[in-house]
């Protein structure tokens, strides 16, 4: 198939290209390559997947609706995936703006380029902030998600909104996909494992909010990758869906913390702090869904995903 893929320079959206492309599918990849993190690193992802056959680089923003529609027109795409968006709970408090634009602005313009072109599917990356504060857990498809606690959770829980519409109205088929703390080689320098590892290995304390008492659904790059193809392919769905994608195996903070410090070999400082604002103290999937329609299966747990990625970030700064 060809397949248009959103945020192509991002960690999930890189990992995804580079599987697409050794199944023999043709995949043509946006980024905007904004500075939300260091460009060096948006750009090193991107350099893996440019030469490749079967591959089309294309640098642009979401919201030039006119690229966008150009492309799903000009390419005839049999599924598109939009991965792009402005990340970060946090970022959103001090950075509202960026978030309409990217979030709001760039997922209507991909419906729109999509619905004018017919396209037959759209995944597109929601995520697990959308549950808010929510007390029930684990987290289920079918649970209210009307109280979101972070501008970023309320963007995304507007994107399924607007995905529905376009499915009811148009016919759309869309296929949300609700992530949940995913991590591992090339990952994102705003997450947690990547901040502690930097921190640990110059021998600094990192901040352990909550006092510790956290726990997150973190979920491996690999089984993460295999959930978004699956949401591509699989026949039987719905013309709207939403998907949990997790490990369905929430992690307690400090044993995080004492895992990816073993794979250092270091002994952590930590400095105890209280929640942040936006922050949810669990985050746990129910994937039984997504294991019964796209027969996902996620099967790394942290004992082994987190050294992958401290031997991934070690080589890649000693490159």
């Amino acid at each position: 198939m060809k397949i248009f893929v959103t945020g192509t320079a991002g960690f999930i959206g890189m990992h995804l290209a580079e599987s697409l492309l050794k199944d023999g599918h043709e995949v043509v990849g946006i980024d905007n390559f904004n500075d939300y993190y260091d460009i060096s690193l948006k750009d090193a992802r991107s350099a893996r997947l440019e030469g490749r056959k079967g591959y089309t680089a294309v640098q642009g923003d979401l919201a030039d609706y006119e690229l966008l529609a150009m492309l799903c027109r000009e390419h005839k795409f049999d599924r598109v995936c939009h991965l792009a968006a402005q990340a970060g709970v946090r970022y959103s408090i001090q950075n509202p703006a960026a978030y309409q634009k990217a979030n709001l602005e760039g997922h209507l313009n991909i419906l729109e380029a999509c619905r004018h072109a017919k396209i037959p599917r759209l995944v597109y990356a929601s995520s697990s902030s959308v549950y808010g504060g929510n007390k029930k857990i684990p987290f289920s498809e079918t649970d209210p998600v009307d109280n979101p606690i972070s501008l970023y959770a309320a963007t995304k829980k507007a994107d399924e909104l607007m995905s529905h519409t376009y499915t009811h109205l148009y016919g759309l088929q869309t296929v949300g996909l609700r992530f949940f703390t995913v991590y591992g080689p090339w990952g994102r320098p705003d997450m947690a494992y990547w901040t502690f590892t930097e921190a640990m290995l110059k021998g600094k304390s990192i901040p352990v909010f909550n006092h510790g008492k956290m726990e997150r659904d973190f979920t491996y790059i690999t089984d993460i990758v295999a959930g978004v193809k699956a949401a591509l392919f699989a026949e039987g769905l719905e013309p709207y869906e939403i998907f949990n994608l997790g490990n369905s195996k929430p992690e307690n903070l400090m044993d995080f913390i004492k895992t990816l410090a073993g794979a250092l070999g270091v002994e952590p400082k930590m400095e105890m702090l209280p929640m942040q604002p936006g922050d949810v103290p669990v985050t746990f999937a129910d994937v039984s869904k997504a294991r019964k329609k796209l027969g996902y299966d996620p099967a790394t747990p942290i004992s082994k995903g987190l050294p992958e990625f401290v031997k991934w970030y070690t080589e890649y700064f000693n490159r």
